[in-house]
């Protein structure tokens, strides 16, 4: 027996080792990772570099706290702001702490101006930000809240991507919109530029602040290293996590200087957030991402995926009903049942990840080969020829 909780619905399966985009079970079989631990591991498994910094730094000091300055945290912090929207940045641990801290920002921000009734967030219905109790109660899903009551209160909810639905929820109250540039979780739906840029204008009509979260979008995994830049729009806090660590622990809220100008000492900690071992790591990562070539190399990798699996879609329109994503955020739509869909791509030696909506989620590490790519569609292949 295990002495885990059972809150997890964990396949029979365990990993001694990995290598790139590959996982090698404790019974020796080798599996293609196309989860890369739910859109995590950046640059696959044992990345030299990545074990290179953590091994450096290890012998260095691991942990000091946040009431002495991290120089290694000050170099990740300018990177960060330095290619992005942001002028500051606050080191979390995970997503979910990252989207808690978003949350505080927005509140925290209209009371420090003197407008504390603007203290409501807006958010999009059946949507993820994480399992803490804002989180879920952000989500406005049913199925999330269920038995974790009572309700936190401050959030509204609006329908996806539907900007009629979104002004009619808009009041005086309003503080933050708060949804994923590209959702994951709920269904691997992108939302268009267009709607982007209205929703932009919405916030500047009304005194709002835009909160785009990049949990899982953000990092390269669009094609971009924010989802939000293909709209070319301005958020006020963005919250990231998972891509940005490579596979260790890190999160971060960025924002603008006026956001951030709220943030006061007391406002907000984290024991662990912007570690010495976590700074290191994510060092690399923003180093490796912004090489040259990198991202273009993701946005055509993406495009041959994509036009590969609509090809599948016509071959197979009974197994498969849409391909979605953009980058290597990438949903298969099927008709079938999906537990059992998923297992048979688990047989194959193929590792994916269920969404909503009976989607099949594809993150495969953002420096996946071609020739890995193709391993994943013969799969593929196989198995909805097996229906």
């Amino acid at each position: 027996m295990s002495f885990l909780a059972s809150n997890y619905k964990r396949r029979n399966l365990s990993f001694k080792k990995g290598k790139g985009s590959y996982l090698f079970s404790t019974s020796g079989k080798k599996y293609l990772d196309f989860l890369s631990g739910i859109a995590v591991n950046t640059l696959g498994h044992s990345n030299p570099r990545l074990i290179k910094a953590l091994n450096a730094q290890a012998k260095k000091v691991w942990h000091v706290s946040n009431s002495f300055q991290i120089p290694e945290g000050e170099i990740l912090a300018k990177k960060l702001a330095k290619k992005t929207f942001a002028d500051k940045v606050i080191f979390v641990n995970s997503g979910a702490e990252a989207n808690e801290t978003a949350i505080k920002i927005a509140r925290r921000y209209f009371y420090s101006i003197g407008k504390p009734y603007k203290n409501r967030i807006l958010c999009i219905k059946n949507s993820f930000h994480g399992r803490t109790l804002a989180n879920i109660f952000a989500s406005g899903s049913k199925k999330m809240t269920e038995g974790f009551g009572p309700k936190v209160n401050g959030f509204d909810h609006f329908n996806y991507s539907d900007l009629n639905s979104l002004r009619k929820k808009v009041t005086k109250n309003t503080a933050g919109i708060f949804f994923e540039t590209a959702m994951g979780e709920s269904g691997i739906k992108v939302h268009t530029k267009k709607f982007l840029r209205e929703v932009k204008k919405i916030c500047i009509e009304k005194n709002i602040l835009l909160i785009l979260d990049e949990v899982q979008c953000g990092i390269g995994r669009s094609g971009k290293f924010f989802a939000y830049e293909y709209a070319k729009v301005k958020p006020d806090i963005v919250p990231i996590a998972k891509g940005i660590g490579g596979g260790f622990p890190i999160g971060a809220v960025l924002m603008t200087k006026k956001v951030s100008n709220c943030m006061v000492p007391g406002t907000h900690g984290s024991t662990y957030g912007g570690n010495p071992l976590a700074m290191a790591i994510g060092n690399v990562i923003m180093d490796e991402v912004f090489k040259k070539g990198f991202l273009n190399n993701v946005r055509k990798n993406s495009k041959y995926f994509l036009g590969k699996l609509n090809s599948l879609k016509n071959k197979y329109p009974k197994i498969i009903k849409e391909i979605r994503g953009i980058g290597l955020l990438i949903g298969i739509q099927v008709s079938v049942d999906l537990e059992n869909f998923i297992n048979k791509l688990t047989q194959n030696k193929l590792l994916t990840i269920r969404a909503a909506e009976n989607v099949v989620r594809i993150l495969p590490p953002l420096n996946v080969k071609k020739k890995e790519i193709d391993i994943a569609l013969k799969i593929l292949n196989k198995v909805c020829s097996e229906y």
